[in-house]
C-alpha cells in the first residue's frame, strides 16, 4: 500500500461531524499500537512511538493555507495512519491550533490506548470533540481483536475513559466496531454496556466492517447492530451502517414513547424504520414537549422528556 506525503487531505462532507478538514499526522506510513484485525491500512508492526511526523510548524502552516481556500469549516479532524495520540507533539500541536481555528471545533480520532497517560488525558481536554474506539473491555478480547503493543495497558483504559467523561466540558463520542465471531459474545457485549453505562459518552456510535479489511475477517449483519442498540438502555446509539435496509411500520402513540424511553432514535432511525402516520404521531409528541430533538455531536436524537 503506498502513502501520501500530504498533512491535509479534505474538505470532506460527513455526516456525523459536517463539513471535515483532515490532518494526518503519520502522512508517510502506518504507524499505530494497534494491529486491529479489522483495519483498512495493510497489517504492520505496532509500535508504541513515532519515528516520522510533520512539524508542528509544517501542519499550522498547512491549515493557515486551507482555511484562505475553505473559509468554511466545521471540524478540524486529526487522523493519521495509525494512532494520532503516538504523535509526540500533540500537546502543542492543539494549543497551535486552538489560536487559529476561531469557531472551528477540533476533533480527534483515537484509538484510546494512550487516554490513561496523563499528558494524552490533559491534551484531550483541550479538544472540541474526542472520538475514541472502544471494541472490547476483556483482555482477550484486545489481544485477538485488536492486537495491541505490549506497551499498552487494557486494563486502565475504561477507568480512564471514565474518569475522562467525569472531567471534560466538551463532546466524547464513543466507537465500537463489531467483527463476527470475535467481539459479538454475549458476554462482552455485557461487558460493553457496563461500561458505557459508567463512562457515559454523549453519543456511541456502532458500526462494522464496510471496507476491505488488513485481515480475513467478516462483518456483523445489521440486525446483530439492531438488537445490540436495543440492548444497550439509556444510551444516544447511532447505528453506522452502509446501503442501511428499510423496514417502514406502524407506531402507536405508547409504542413510540416506550421506545424512546429505552433508547434514542436518530432522525436516520425514524426515516427507516416509521411510516407517515408514526411520524405525524412523533410530530404531535414534540409539539406537546413529550419528546424533544437533541443534537449530539451532530446527530439528531429523539428522546422523552
Amino acid at each position: 500500500m503506498s502513502y501520501s506525503n500530504s498533512i491535509i487531505f479534505g474538505p470532506i462532507p460527513s455526516r456525523r461531524f459536517g463539513i471535515s478538514l483532515g490532518i494526518d499526522l503519520s502522512p508517510a506510513k502506518k504507524q499505530c499500537n494497534f494491529d486491529c484485525l479489522y483495519c483498512e491500512l495493510e497489517g504492520a508492526k505496532t509500535v508504541d512511538k513515532m519515528d516520522e511526523y510533520p512539524s508542528v510548524k509544517d501542519i499550522i502552516k498547512e491549515i493557515n493555507n486551507s482555511f484562505k481556500i475553505h473559509p468554511i469549516i466545521d471540524v478540524l479532524t486529526l487522523t493519521c495512519n495509525g494512532e494520532p495520540t503516538l504523535y509526540p507533539k500533540l500537546n502543542e500541536l492543539i494549543d497551535e491550533i486552538n489560536k487559529i481555528k476561531g469557531s472551528t471545533k477540533t476533533l480527534i480520532l483515537s484509538n484510546g490506548s494512550t487516554i490513561y497517560k496523563e499528558d494524552i488525558f490533559n491534551t484531550l481536554l483541550k479538544i472540541d470533540i474526542v472520538k475514541l474506539s472502544l471494541d472490547c473491555v476483556s483482555e482477550k478480547c484486545f489481544k485477538k481483536l485488536d492486537r495491541v503493543n505490549s506497551s499498552v495497558e487494557t486494563q486502565k483504559i475504561v477507568p480512564s475513559m471514565i474518569e475522562f467523561s467525569q472531567k471534560t466540558q466538551k463532546d466524547l463520542v464513543l466507537e465500537i466496531l463489531f467483527v463476527k465471531d470475535l467481539n459479538d459474545k454475549d458476554e462482552e457485549i455485557s461487558l460493553l454496556y457496563q461500561a458505557l453505562i459508567q463512562i457515559n459518552p454523549t453519543r456511541v456510535d456502532i458500526g462494522t466492517i464496510d471496507r476491505p479489511p488488513a485481515y480475513d475477517v467478516k462483518p456483523v449483519s445489521y440486525e446483530f447492530l439492531q438488537s445490540v442498540a436495543n440492548k444497550f438502555i439509556n444510551i444516544n446509539v447511532n447505528i453506522v451502517y452502509k446501503n442501511r435496509p428499510k423496514s417502514i411500520q406502524s407506531f402507536s402513540l405508547n409504542e413510540i414513547t416506550s421506545m424512546l424511553k429505552r433508547r434514542p432514535l436518530t432522525r436516520e432511525d425514524i426515516e427507516n424504520m416509521f411510516d407517515i402516520e408514526s411520524k405525524n404521531i412523533l410530530d404531535s409528541l414534540i409539539k406537546d414537549e413529550i419528546v424533544t430533538i437533541i443534537d449530539s455531536s451532530g446527530v439528531d436524537f429523539y428522546k422523552c422528556l
